[in-house]
């Protein structure tokens, strides 16, 4: 999977750390507060958004809500600052599989839909903010995923080809983002998408559920 690769580039909740969780208990805390009701199919709109976009679509979809694109996005943050510092925790084997890719002077970067603010606290929180060579949120390009602006923007800043990236994702709007990047891909498993697997086999070139799959090459080789 690493063969000529000189630069791996993760997204970041359930991708790299467990957290999806989280954003489900803020969405029902949030939506009970504003007396709001999530309209059908509302997470798979949500899938691959910036912060920022995300923020929007509740300002378009809710009318309700009076609060300027700010203070929600500011809002959200208050609530879940806490919980990415103090409870959420790096998918098994990550540590040690950035670790190696280090050793092997593979440079290595974060593309994530999240807040930077969020990412910079809990990749610290983790110990593993100094990883990381280039950190980029959908929030600082044009477009979030499925546009590949912020994994093309990772690669500008490590000066490497997307044909030289392999990412990790764990949606298919992220997959897409990093085959539209024109980069390998590596589907994580997450159990905020497990009801995807099929698709994200089918979307990516590589499935782990275990970064520890990547050194023993036990992970599946997958694609459309």
């Amino acid at each position: 999977m690493l063969k000529d690769k000189k630069a791996v580039i993760f997204d970041m909740d359930g991708t790299l750390v467990d957290s999806m969780w989280i954003w489900q208990e803020v969405d029902r805390i949030y939506m009970k507060k504003y007396n709001l009701t999530p309209p059908p199919n509302f997470q798979k709109a949500l899938e691959g958004k910036s912060y920022t976009e995300t923020a929007q679509y509740f300002l378009d979809v809710f009318p309700t809500l009076t609060c300027t694109l700010e203070e929600v996005q500011q809002e959200w943050i208050e609530m879940t600052k806490e919980l990415y510092m103090t409870k959420v925790q790096l998918k098994p084997g990550a540590k040690e599989f950035l670790k190696r890719l280090k050793e092997r002077c593979i440079l290595t970067g974060i593309a994530t839909s999240n807040a930077r603010e969020l990412a910079e606290v809990t990749l610290h929180a983790l110990g593993i903010l100094d990883c990381f060579d280039s950190i980029r949120t959908a929030c600082e390009v044009a477009k979030g995923k499925p546009a590949p602006d912020v994994y093309l923007k990772v690669a500008e800043d490590l000066n490497v080809l997307p044909r030289d990236c392999l990412v990790f994702e764990d949606v298919p709007k992220g997959i897409e983002a990093g085959k539209n990047a024109g980069m390998w891909v590596c589907a994580v498993e997450d159990a905020f998408s497990v009801n995807d697997e099929k698709e994200k086999k089918e979307k990516a070139d590589y499935f782990i559920r275990s970064y520890d799959e990547i050194e023993e090459e036990t992970y599946e080789r997958c694609g459309v």
